[in-house]
Formats: structure tokens, C-alpha cells, sequence
């Protein structure tokens, strides 16, 4: 049974009874009535051949609060993408695909393209905002999901725990964050959260001082979780990062416009297991490496909007301040692994917690040569005001993909 424990400043709504999905699901039913609810799910085309998808897709057969399901659809050929329509059919609700890949998107994205509104880094990110755009372009959902679609341990009762305090009427929040524990196979995961991102953020408060920022970040117990829910109003005026950053942007763009009782976490699974990214200390631009930069960079571009001046000295200031942090956080989780029977391979972690220190040194170097790096996708509401009829044309592209190619 999960603890009561308010943590920080972020609403924390836990699993307290385990109260049947049944239960949750009846009133799911009733709120949809006054706030029609809509799920998103960004797919790379490899994950239709994977183990976790298929249980997704079975799953959610059995959801009937939904009225749509948004997919995106990304590297993919014709074929695929036909596949991927018959591998989509068994969702009851009404589902539709984005073909990301297909000629009538890219020559939506041609347009965004010429306009320098195109978000210019493939991957989650780019996927995640065009889906963004269709849901807006059908202005028929006021309450959104979204989680992704590699949950080995995937069942219904997740979309429930995570939709919920958004589709609630009775409920004043616009923003939810799951969480869960990354606990499977005996072993704790979680490292780029438990390794870099939470020493980090204790670093910059101890090197930096106190900023509201930190505290809001540092109350989210898992903050790169690619669950959370919305209100409609949010999709317009968010920027978010195309890169690995993008977990951190979107709680970083919440924060920005909304008052912190507007936003809670909300725990939605007892376990949670999804694919394994690689160390890749060897390639930077790959794997958790590569991760780690981004969230880097994404923490230190969000303190400079908040007047932190940063130079190199502050950046090896942070490195070792993290460094020492992180070490001790590594006995803290070999002392609960061991208390719960489970493995923690330490000098993995070590190993882990040495390339992070490098990369946050990477990462500020970075930071300071590129003062003039665009690392955000732009907003729904200027690409409309640039655009007037583009969200239309997203619609219409959607629409004519699934009518050619569905039979």
C-alpha cells in the first residue's frame, strides 16, 4: 500500500485501496458527457512488432469512456502503414493515424518547413506535437492522455488513474503527471530519473540557491514518466523540445503557465516496465548519453529564462557538486534494493553516474556556444497565426490517408 505523504509543492493522489478499474471506469462514463475524453499514443512503426503493443492495443479494446484515439505513426513506409491500419482495427473506439512518413503530412511539414515553424529533430517530440495539432484541429476533446507505447506491463487501469483527475468536473486541475515504481526482473531501473536527474537538481540548489523552479521540479517523483493527462487548453501555448528534453520542457512549460494547484501527480501503476535504452558511453549522440545532455540542457535553458547566469566555472561547480550527490544516492538505493530483495549492480550505477558527470559538463559547454540554439517547437498558437488554415490541412491529410489506404 502506497504512503499518504505530500511531498513538495505538485498534488500527490495515490493508490491508497486499490479500488477496482470497474469502479473508476463508471465514473470515467459519466464525466465524458460533460468532458469528452481523448487518448494519444506516438508509435514508432518497430513497436507494432513488439510484445508491448499488441497487450496496449487488447487493453485498451476494453475502454469505452474514449472518444478517440490519436496515433502517430512514425517511420513507416505504404505498406506499414497499411499494416499498421489493420493492426488497429480491434480498438472499439474511433481511432486515427497519423502517417508521419506519408507524402500528404510531409508536404504539410513542407509548408511549416518554409516558414521555420517545422519542428527540425525527429523522434517522440516531433510525433508527440503533431498529434497535439490534431486534436486541436478536432476541438473535440477537453480532457487528453497520453502515455507510450513500449508498456510491457500495460493494462487498463493505467489510462484510468491517469485520465482521471483531469476528467473529473469536480476537479480544478489542468495538468497530471503519472508516476510508478521501475521495479522488474528483481532490479531497480529508473537511472536516467533516480541518477542524473534527481541529483542534479539538489546540485543546482546547493550551487545555484534556492529557486522555485528546483522545488517544483524536485517534487515530481518521477519526472521523465512519458505518462500525463491535460485539459485541452493546455496543447496551445506549450513549447515544448523535439529531444530528449521533452519530459522536462512539458513540466517546464506547465509550470510557466499555470498556477501550481492546477497541476498534480497522480500514481497510476503498483509496476511499470517499458524498453531499455543503452548506456552508450561511447557515442554521445546515442542511448542514455544522449539522454542526459538533453535533460541537461533542458534544465540549464529553463534557469537562464529565470535570470541564471551560468559561465564554465559554475558548470564544473555543478559537475562535482552532482557528482558527490549522486555517489550517495547510489548506497541509498543499494541499501532499499537490498532491504526489498532485489539486485543493484554498483559499479553499473557508478558507471552510469561517471558519464552523466561528463555529460552535464558537455551539456553546459554546449549551453554556452550555442546562445542562439532553438531547441523548442514552436507553439499551436503561432503556427495558427502564421498558418490561418494548417490545422485544417492536418485534418484533411489524416482524414484522405485512412479512406485511401483503410480498404
Amino acid at each position: 500500500m502506497a504512503d499518504f505523504h505530500q511531498n513538495g509543492i505538485i498534488t500527490t493522489l495515490h493508490n491508497l485501496k486499490q479500488r477496482p478499474v470497474e469502479a473508476m471506469e463508471d465514473e470515467l462514463r459519466a464525466f465524458k458527457e460533460i468532458r469528452p475524453m481523448s487518448l494519444v499514443l506516438p508509435s514508432l512503426y518497430s513497436e507494432l512488432q513488439g510484445d508491448a503493443l499488441p497487450n496496449i492495443v487488447n487493453e485498451l479494446s476494453k475502454v469505452d469512456y474514449l472518444d478517440e484515439i490519436v496515433i502517430g505513426l512514425d517511420r513507416a513506409n505504404e505498406q506499414e502503414y497499411r499494416h499498421a491500419l489493420e493492426f488497429f482495427k480491434p480498438l472499439n473506439q474511433n481511432f486515427k493515424l497519423l502517417w508521419n512518413d506519408g507524402p500528404r503530412l510531409r508536404a504539410v511539414d513542407k509548408r511549416l518547413q518554409e516558414e521555420g515553424l517545422s519542428p527540425l529533430e525527429p523522434g517522440k517530440g516531433r510525433n508527440v506535437w503533431y498529434c497535439l495539432g490534431y486534436v486541436l484541429s478536432g476541438r473535440r476533446a477537453e480532457s487528453i492522455a497520453l502515455h507510450d507505447c513500449d508498456i510491457v506491463t500495460y493494462d487498463r487501469s493505467m489510462l484510468a488513474r491517469l485520465i482521471y483527475p483531469v476528467a473529473n468536473p469536480a476537479f480544478n486541475y489542468e495538468f497530471c503527471k503519472g508516476y510508478y515504481a521501475r521495479v522488474a526482473e528483481g532490479k531497480i531501473h529508473g537511472r536516467v530519473s533516480r541518477l542524473l536527474v534527481t541529483p542534479l537538481i539538489r546540485a543546482l540548489k546547493k550551487t545555484l540557491g534556492h529557486y522555485d523552479y528546483l522545488d517544483y521540479i524536485d517534487s515530481f517523483r518521477y519526472p521523465l514518466a512519458g505518462e500525463f493527462s491535460f485539459r485541452s487548453d493546455v496543447i496551445s501555448d506549450i513549447r515544448i523540445p523535439s529531444d530528449w528534453g521533452l519530459e522536462i520542457g512539458v513540466l517546464s512549460e506547465v509550470h510557466r503557465n499555470f498556477a501550481n494547484n492546477r497541476l498534480c501527480q497522480a500514481d497510476i501503476a503498483e509496476n511499470y516496465d517499458h524498453k531499455h535504452q543503452e548506456l552508450s558511453a561511447e557515442d554521445a549522440q546515442k542511448g542514455l548519453s544522449k539522454m542526459s545532455v538533453d535533460i541537461s540542457k533542458a534544465l540549464f535553458r529553463k534557469l537562464a529564462t529565470n535570470g541564471v547566469v551560468f559561465n564554465s566555472e559554475t558548470f564544473r561547480s555543478i559537475k562535482a557538486t552532482y557528482f558527490r550527490i549522486a555517489l550517495d544516492f547510489i548506497e541509498t538505493y543499494d541499501n532499499d534494493a537490498r532491504m526489498n530483495g532485489l539486485k543493484l549492480d554498483i559499479h553499473a550505477e557508478e558507471q552510469a553516474v561517471e558519464m552523466f558527470a561528463k555529460n552535464i559538463l558537455s551539456a553546459g559547454q554546449n549551453f554556452l556556444e550555442n546562445p542562439m540554439e532553438k531547441p523548442f517547437m514552436p507553439c499551436w498558437n503561432r503556427v495558427i497565426s502564421a498558418i490561418p488554415g494548417v490545422l485544417g490541412d492536418i485534418n484533411n491529410a489524416v482524414a484522405q490517408d485512412m479512406e485511401e489506404f483503410g480498404s
